[in-house]
């Protein structure tokens, strides 16, 4: 029997207006979500609820983020997770607004940055101001989002695309082979290390978030067979072999972080709120499964998906990361994929782990 997810793709609030879902969340409570919506015609995303099936917006005062309402006047919100997180893009500038007081880490791990990244690997955003302890104000860097580039109908040539992309190549193993001198080892020594174990409870954590979503439908039997079963193998994987060296890790990477700059100036890189210490295997994995997964739901072309995923295995083999730890760490990956409650992510990513899991068995 077929399961359609509780989130659709689009809906309508009681006026008529219709959303389209970009982001979603589960809730605390089974069959409730949040979500980032959009509206052709209205600038910027809003947030939403979705309580067993009835949809509607979260007003402008959102209580745990009360810095967001005054913010939202300087520009448009462009993203936004309710109840977490938001970032308003401004004239020349971005507004990030966290929960009170949660505005102090990522402070200090954006100072750190400019301590540890080279000057000629990556630019990073500049603090402009620190209004609070609940808003951050960082300076625009100019130019499309590698993400941008490989979308389809992106105005660039192939060999623009693959010239992006070798610049990261070549910057991301120049910081990560680098020499470190005494002020940037000591910033990368303070940083929090991210070992495999918790790679594995993560995964543990959101597969019993959805199974308290989802324990009694009975369409999906199947599937809480596959992800449990998924769970253990991934585990497995990531706790039973010799982890890499633990380096610099920017501990979110995907294309949209990556600002492709002129060919003059490093490339831009953003969002350092989870950097820490990991195994390379970690960023490479998570940035190769995106664009998998972009390719997978018809936003990349085939042929710039090769380019660009082809990079990120040449970076992989040239910071000898060993290849079982780079499969480790994409099953990671595309199993937290299955738990998001967007429609049709968790039919493609249970399809892709036992693809993965048929080859991994058809090489040992």
């Amino acid at each position: 029997m077929d399961w359609t997810s509780p989130v659709p793709l689009s809906t309508d609030d009681d006026t008529g207006t219709t959303w389209q879902v970009r982001r979603a969340w589960p809730d605390k409570t089974p069959g409730c979500y949040v979500l980032e919506v959009l509206t052709p015609g209205r600038a910027g995303v809003r947030g939403a609820r979705l309580r067993q099936g009835h949809f509607e917006l979260i007003p402008p005062d959102d209580p745990r983020l009360p810095a967001l309402r005054a913010e939202a006047q300087q520009g448009e919100i462009f993203a936004y997770r309710p109840y977490r997180r938001a970032v308003v893009r401004a004239e020349g500038r971005y507004i990030k607004i966290f929960r009170p007081g949660s505005a102090v880490v990522p402070a200090e791990r954006c100072a750190q940055m400019d301590i540890l990244l080279d000057a000629g690997t990556f630019t990073t955003p500049r603090i402009v101001s620190r209004k609070s302890q609940d808003v951050l104000v960082f300076s625009a860097i100019p130019g499309p989002t590698l993400s941008e580039l490989g979308t389809k109908g992106a105005a660039v040539s192939d060999e623009t695309f693959a010239n992006a992309w070798e610049k990261w190549s070549r910057a991301w193993v120049a910081q990560l082979t680098g020499t470190h001198g005494p002020a940037a080892q000591s910033v990368l020594d303070t940083l929090p290390p991210h070992l495999a174990g918790l790679e594995a409870a993560e995964v543990e954590r959101l597969l019993n978030r959805w199974l308290r979503h989802h324990e009694n439908v009975p369409e999906l039997s199947f599937q809480r067979d596959a992800l449990r079963a998924a769970a253990e193998q991934v585990t497995m994987n990531l706790l039973r072999t010799a982890p890499d060296p633990l380096v610099w890790a920017h501990g979110g990477l995907h294309a949209k972080q990556i600002i492709v700059t002129d060919s003059d100036t490093p490339l831009g890189l953003l969002d350092f709120d989870s950097t820490a210490r990991a195994e390379a295997a970690r960023d490479l994995a998570d940035l190769d499964v995106h664009l998998e997964l972009r390719l997978r739901e018809n936003r990349m072309p085939p042929e710039r998906y090769i380019t660009a995923h082809s990079q990120v295995l040449a970076v992989a083999e040239e910071l000898h990361v060993s290849p079982g730890r780079f499969a480790a760490y994409s099953d990671a990956r595309w199993l937290r994929l299955a738990f998001s409650p967007l429609p049709g992510r968790l039919s493609l990513a249970v399809a892709v782990i036992a693809d993965r899991a048929k080859q991994h068995r058809s090489m040992r």
